[in-house]
């Protein structure tokens, strides 16, 4: 039992280290992580109901999924062949393109939400 544990643990000091290393080295990331704060909190100042913070939640954790699953792809093919392959260009292009595709998502979501909201509050 204690090795399971202690297996688990280990588990998420790992994915922590993975956290950490996306947010140190990744300018996109830093960028996502930054809007998410200004989007979580205005959340809470324009009083969001449940299906809107769920929709919002849903998005964030879309996107940065995205970018963590975009840098790990990025640095596996670097490790595969660290000089240019134009099969290589297209696998990191692809993968930048799915992160590009949910941060156009989610910005769509929040303008449905936000936008009518922050009209009543204007008008």
């Amino acid at each position: 039992m204690v090795s399971f544990l202690k297996k688990r643990i280990q588990s998420f000091v790992f994915a922590g280290q993975g956290l950490s290393y996306l947010f140190k080295t990744q300018s996109n990331a830093k960028i996502h992580l930054f809007t998410a704060i200004l989007v979580i909190y205005l959340s809470f100042l324009l009083g969001l109901n449940i299906l809107e913070w769920c929709l919002v939640c849903l998005s964030i954790g879309m996107v940065m999924a995205a970018e963590s699953f975009n840098t790990a792809l990025e640095s596996l093919v670097d490790l595969v062949t660290p000089e240019y392959h134009p099969l290589a260009k297209i696998t990191k292009d692809t993968a930048s393109a799915a992160v590009l595709i949910l941060a156009f998502t989610a910005l769509s979501i929040a303008c449905l939400i936000f936008l009518p909201k922050l009209w009543a509050v204007l008008v």
